[in-house]
Parts: C-alpha cells; sequence; structure tokens
C-alpha cells in the first residue's frame, strides 16, 4: 500500500450520472429508464442503471489511479470463495477521452448497508447475535483462502505477516509526524501513536501463521441486508492482501458495528489472539490515519474513539 496523499480524478454528481449511462449503453444497448446515484468515498462513486426490462448494473467510478486493476481482481477472487453474496463484475473499462475515469459495471446487490437498518437497532440481542453469527461466517469462509505468502492479492511476496505489515505501520507513523508538523494532524493523535509504537513487538509478539484473504472494509457500511434483516451480500473490498486474518476484524468495532455483536461473535466462533484487543486498536489507529494521509480528510467522530482506545490499551501493557 501507498503511503501518500492522493489526488483524485474530478468528478461530481452529474457527471457520475452522464457518465454512467454512456458505460451502460456500452455495456448493452439497452434503453436506460432510470440512473441513481447511490452515493461514494473520497475515491470511489457509484451510480445504478435501470433499463427497460427492469435490469439494473452498478456503475462505480474509481478516482484514484491504478485502482481498477485491483478492485476487480479482489471482487472476483473473495466472490469465489465467499459464503455470502459478493457483486459480479461485468465489465471494466479504463477512462478514455469519452469517460475520463476509470469505471467498472457490477451486479445490484438488493437491500441497505447494515448501518442504515434502522430497525434492526430495536430487535433483541438474540436476534442480533444470529445477523452476527451469519456475518462472521461469511467473513470467514473468506479467510479459509490461504497463500504460502503474505501481502497483496496481487503479488503477495512476504515470508510474514510482520516483514509485510511493519513496514507499512512505520511509514503510516513518518507520515503522521510530517502531517502534524505541517498542522494537519494534532499533538494527541501523534503522540498516542509514537507511544504505540514503542510497543510494537509486544502487540504483535505472537507470530500469524496463515497468511489468510482479508476483505479489508468489511464494516456495518459494506454489509447490505435484505428486507427480513439477512444479509445479502458484502461489497467494496479495498486494499484485500493476504495477511493476518485479525486486521479484517478492527472494523467490526468502527462505526456501530458493537450494536450488532461482530467482533465479539467472530471471536467466540472463530478464536482470537491472546494480544487480540491491543492489535484491534492498533489496526484501526493506523489505518484510520493511512486514510487521512491518502484523502487529506479526517473525521472526527471516527479519529477520536480510536485514540482513545489506543491511549487505554498502552497503559495495560
Amino acid at each position: 500500500m501507498i503511503v501518500e496523499r492522493i489526488t483524485p480524478v474530478s468528478l461530481d454528481n452529474n457527471q457520475a450520472a452522464e457518465y454512467a449511462q454512456k458505460a451502460a449503453k456500452e455495456y448493452c444497448d439497452k434503453k436506460i429508464t432510470a440512473c441513481k446515484y447511490l452515493g461514494g468515498g473520497s475515491f470511489g462513486k457509484a451510480v445504478r442503471i435501470t433499463f427497460e426490462d427492469k435490469s439494473s448494473i452498478v456503475v462505480k467510478f474509481l478516482r484514484a489511479k491504478g485502482m481498477l486493476e485491483k478492485e476487480v481482481h479482489d471482487l472476483c477472487l473473495i466472490g469465489k470463495h465467499c459464503k455470502i453474496k459478493m457483486p459480479k463484475v461485468y465489465f471494466a473499462r479504463q477512462s478514455d477521452a469519452k469517460i475520463p475515469v476509470d469505471c467498472y459495471g457490477m451486479e445490484v446487490i438488493e437491500g441497505k448497508p447494515l448501518i442504515y437498518d434502522f430497525a434492526m437497532y430495536l430487535k433483541s440481542k438474540k436476534r442480533k447475535i444470529q445477523l452476527a453469527e451469519k456475518i462472521a461466517e461469511g467473513l470467514h469462509s473468506i479467510h479459509e483462502c490461504t497463500n504460502d505468502k503474505f501481502g497483496d492479492t496481487l503479488a503477495p511476496e512476504y515470508d510474514s505477516w510482520i516483514e509485510c505489515y511493519k513496514p507499512f505501520a512505520k511509514q503510516v507513523l513518518d507520515k503522521a509526524i510530517k502531517l502534524y508538523e505541517k498542522g494537519e494532524l494534532s499533538f494527541k493523535i501523534v503522540d498516542t501513536m509514537k507511544k504505540a509504537w514503542q510497543k510494537f513487538d509486544i502487540i504483535f509478539e505472537e507470530k500469524v501463521e496463515k497468511a489468510c484473504l482479508i476483505h479489508g472494509d468489511l464494516n456495518v457500511v459494506n454489509i447490505m441486508v435484505d428486507k427480513n434483516h439477512e444479509p445479502s451480500g458484502f461489497i467494496d473490498p479495498l486494499n484485500s492482501m493476504y495477511a493476518d486474518r485479525e486486521y479484517d476484524l478492527f472494523q467490526f468495532y468502527n462505526l456501530t458495528g458493537k450494536n450488532f455483536y461482530l467482533g465479539k461473535i467472530y471471536r467466540q466462533k472463530y478464536g482470537e489472539s491472546k494480544r487480540f484487543d491491543d492489535k484491534m486498536a492498533f489496526y484501526g489507529l493506523w489505518n484510520e490515519v493511512y486514510c487521512v494521509i491518502k484523502s487529506g480528510i479526517l473525521v472526527g467522530f471516527i479519529m477520536n474513539p480510536l485514540v482513545r482506545n489506543m491511549k487505554r490499551r498502552i497503559k495495560n501493557l
């Protein structure tokens, strides 16, 4: 993973809708009856296209160069192993004069992100655990795909997880210090990172035995549920790797994941390392700072709990 600021390709919502229709017409020359912008993040935007025969596709635009090959590859790879539906990829398209943004078309996963299933928040603990068990089983089915080497799914090359992850983590820390010096990160964040880094060898003292395929971004935004509050699909893998499988699990604690017992149930069903909580704190904070480095956007209500959690874990080490 490259630890540097990325300048996204300019793309507003109206342009996304226009380009999505052009890409959809190239894919299948059917009459388009509806075009709906679904949303997006720092580097992606998604548009749903509906045709006259009622069929639909999602066109996703990737606003950072070099994402297209990997994201399409990872969707296909994870989809082969995951027990819960992943969207099929129909086409991939490099940017050109006609559509100046990389994009691909994929299957629609019906439902809504779990974070927006407000009725589910009111369900009993038993019902939430039933949902969590199915989500955990789906993620674990991805983790059961292993490799002899750790690293990026396109070219895993490392003999150990530490050999793969530690240099990346050091780059994140070094970049964070530079952002602090420029006034873009607070002393509290960087000071906590420095103290955590001093404990790195303790936090990661237990060897990771298997290089497991990970989704990379499976949180309550990317878990889709249907009208019966059952998982209908996983979407949007990001930075998928052959990695420590627990590198996938800090996302279960982000946003409202704790409300659904996602991390707790995965740990109960499939076990955990002895430094699990310390690793979750480290992975979570480092990932969020990495996102700030890439996008230049700091979201306080996400960052602040991660800093507090890391500080608590440091006291216990």
